[in-house]
């Protein structure tokens, strides 16, 4: 039977969710605040530049092939794909950096040159890495986190030890070369946690990494969501920008309406891809399921400081895709984790997309996207983000022995504040809920709400986790569970 629904958000997880309630056969209406789609993974364009404000690594290709597949589609159908090579560059000192590749044969290679027997290591740890991969990617995570028995299974049996051993521990087992460590916790952040505090049985990231490639969609991550909006309204999904969302109405225990920029509107189902905290608090207290209390006693993945440059030359010595691990990565760790503060030494990252898409930049220009990953809920104000533009820039021109600050057209940010303005982010967290042991599966906040009836949530702070490829999963979870419970 058909019935309305209405969906909060405009993010992977709502965009998937609303393509699987449409082929349905329901009716399916998205709401975005803004005033375009794409939740975090929205688009800047300035002075004939273009940038990704969110998520800019593509992995995990199989996971996206799948989404469309389940419509009768390819990925090549609406966006071209890049595989990148190499997939990125670490730095670790001046002019002193490691190239992963775009094929593990010569990563391990790479591994055996910098220190000796590395390279037989790492090809075992992949080949566990891959079955971990097949188990998760392509089994456990389609799996909708209600029971602990789904997580059950005769394979998951045979890598019990996993789930309670972490990464951390089992890389320095194998490894003792700090490169080579740092290279391989790499993956795990972006599960939010430490590779300490994640499970070992996340070694699947590694494969997703060094196994199946780091790629670029042409024109940037938005194309994929360009890609899902045009499915979306294929199907007969409905998406309103400039929507925003200011209550969810319940009567006898069942949501019944939204109200969007003070208008009623009634739904048979309301789905929420927004920040899952902010979504409760759109209900009355009484409707919770998850008190302040609960929330903040969760880990939550860090926040960023992300700086948009405009470069009115080249940039060299870099790839698309480079890390600068040059300071103590643990110190800067427990800055986010343990001791939550701004660290004295960040860690960055650094985007390049013009290296490999002509359209992100004009013609002899460079687009650079610099990320500094944060603790949430830190002060946010101008000084500090002028502050540590500064300590990531100049590192930057010292690291790859060239001047760029007198080559900066201009500079845009985005930061915990902004998070919170344009997202409703909890404490201005950008990744969401971290996957630790305890915030795994059944162990996330639920698809279902637990106290109103035909109140459903999806995305990143739910199962089955942060990233992009999750968030498509959490979309076709919850569209199944609704299915299942009409």
């Amino acid at each position: 039977m058909k019935k309305e629904i209405k969906i909060i958000g405009s993010g992977f997880s709502s965009l998937a969710a609303a393509c699987y309630l449409a082929q349905q056969g329901h009716s399916a209406t998205v709401y975005e605040k803004n005033s375009t789609i794409g939740g975090r993974a929205r688009q800047l364009k300035k002075d004939g530049f273009t940038f990704d404000i969110g998520p800019t690594w593509y992995w995990m290709p199989d996971v996206f092939e799948r989404f469309f597949a389940d419509f009768g589609k390819k990925t090549a159908d609406y966006y071209e794909l890049i595989k990148l090579s190499p997939a990125y560059q670490v730095y670790f000192g001046i002019n002193e950096f490691v190239t992963i590749a775009d094929n593990l044969p010569e990563i391990i290679d790479t591994f055996e040159s910098i220190e000796k027997g590395s390279g037989q290591k790492l090809a075992a740890f992949m080949k566990e890495a891959q079955s971990n991969y097949d188990i998760a990617i392509k089994d456990l995570v389609y799996r909708p986190g209600v029971s602990p028995l789904e997580l059950v299974t005769l394979e998951t049996a045979q890598k019990v030890n996993q789930f309670f051993g972490n990464i951390s521990k089992d890389i320095r087992r194998r490894f003792t070369n700090t490169k080579l460590i740092q290279i391989l916790e790499f993956p795990v952040l972006f599960l939010g946690a430490k590779p300490s505090d994640t499970p070992s049985f996340y070694s699947f990231m590694n494969f997703a990494d060094f196994g199946l490639g780091t790629w670029h969609p042409k024109n940037g991550m938005y194309s994929v969501i360009l890609a899902m909006e045009k499915l979306a309204q294929e199907l007969g999904v409905v998406i309103h920008t400039n929507a925003n969302i200011e209550k969810i109405i319940v009567e006898n225990g069942s949501a019944t309406a939204i109200v969007v920029n003070g208008t009623i509107i009634k739904g048979d189902v309301i789905l929420s891809g927004a920040d899952y905290h902010h979504s409760e608090t759109l209900l009355d207290e009484k409707y919770r399921a998850y008190s302040e209390k609960y929330w903040d006693k969760r880990t939550f993945a860090p926040s960023s400081l992300l700086f948009y440059v405009g470069f009115d030359k080249k940039i060299a010595n870099t790839e698309h895709h480079s890390l600068f691990f040059d300071v103590d990565f643990d110190v800067h760790a427990a800055a986010i984790y343990d001791n939550p503060k701004w660290p004295d030494e960040p860690l960055f990252y650094a985007s390049f997309p013009s290296k490999t898409d002509e359209n992100a930049a004009p013609l002899g220009q460079e687009a650079g996207i610099f990320l500094i990953p944060l603790a949430p809920g830190l002060k946010d104000t101008p000084e500090l983000r002028n502050l540590y533009f500064e300590k990531i820039i100049t590192r930057f021109e010292q690291l790859t022995q060239q001047s760029v600050k007198n080559n900066v057209i201009f500079r845009e940010s985005f930061c915990v504040n902004d998070f919170i303005k344009d997202y409703n982010s909890y404490k201005g967290n950008a990744y969401g809920l971290a996957n630790t042991l305890l915030q795994t599966a059944f162990l996330r906040p639920k698809l279902k709400s637990k106290k109103v009836k035909n109140l459903y949530f999806t995305g990143q702070l739910t199962v089955p986790g942060p990233g992009v490829p999750p968030s498509l999963i959490s979309g076709k979870l919850v569209a199944e569970l609704i299915a299942k419970n009409l």
